[in-house]
């Protein structure tokens, strides 16, 4: 049978003949092989197909049952690589799914941290107005952290958190903390730099969350992130919009400015 060319994807084929219109059939598993079944109007022929010597496949061509032909079928080079190629696109597929739960883990874990922070804000600010602020933005963050942790099962992870997310949270935490301990002794005004500098690290987070997401071709992560990072935004100028207010506080700390009537 030479010039005719079998193309196979998954249940379904076409046999061809030069340039002639092809026959189309369904790929049925049949005995140790498979079975071509043509769809009508040739519905009455049928390529019984089994593994042969090396790479190649044996074949009979049966009409209504009966043999009438044997053929023998090989893979054209060009399309093994183009299965390779697949199968390596497949594999990059699967490499950039296991990165994005790795950085979903990565944002689990820092808003575990960041929970911790909102709590010492919210215990050690005494206006009323601004220690508001940090709770309304506390249930945001479980929120935030609801959304991740259905993400991470979305993505096959257990529900505890790995260690090396865990350490790499620690490590970004520690050096946002770090950045406001010049002002040790100002301590609202210490606590509105830290939270300033941690919704930046957070927005950073989900932004490139949010990007990795896309080249992985996960939209709900997508999402996800899309969303946290509004919130995060939205926190942080807050707290912009209110750095007299913090600096008020700590002048009123310190004796520095009266308290207010």
């Amino acid at each position: 049978m030479v010039g005719v060319l079998k193309r196979i994807e998954g249940a379904q084929g076409e046999t061809r003949t030069g340039s002639l219109i092809g026959w189309t059939f369904s790929v049925e598993p049949r005995g140790e092989g498979f079975a071509m079944v043509y769809r009508p109007p040739f519905s009455a022929f049928v390529d019984e197909v089994r593994a042969g010597p090396g790479d190649s496949w044996v074949g009979s061509s049966l009409l209504d049952g009966r043999e009438f032909g044997r053929f023998r079928m090989r893979r054209i080079e060009g399309h093994r690589k183009c299965q390779a190629s697949e199968e390596e696109n497949m594999a990059d597929q699967e490499g950039l799914r296991q990165k994005l739960a790795d950085y979903v883990e990565y944002v689990h874990a820092l808003e575990q941290n960041v929970l911790l922070q909102l709590d010492s804000l919210i215990l050690n600010t005494s206006d009323q107005e601004l220690s508001a602020m940090f709770r309304h933005h506390k249930e945001e963050t479980r929120r935030q952290q609801k959304r991740l942790r259905e993400r991470r099962v979305a993505l096959g992870r257990r529900m505890g958190l790995s260690a090396a997310s865990k350490d790499l949270a620690a490590i970004a935490f520690a050096q946002v903390k770090g950045v406001g301990d010049v002002l040790r002794a100002d301590k609202a005004v210490q606590n509105a730099r830290d939270a300033f500098v941690t919704e930046h690290t957070e927005i950073a987070a989900y932004e490139l969350l949010e990007r990795l997401a896309q080249r992985a071709g996960d939209p709900e992560t997508v999402r996800v992130a899309r969303e946290s990072r509004a919130e995060e935004e939205a926190m942080a100028a807050r707290i912009s919009e209110n750095w007299d207010s913090f600096l008020d506080l700590t002048l009123r700390e310190q004796g520095l400015l009266p308290h207010s009537s």
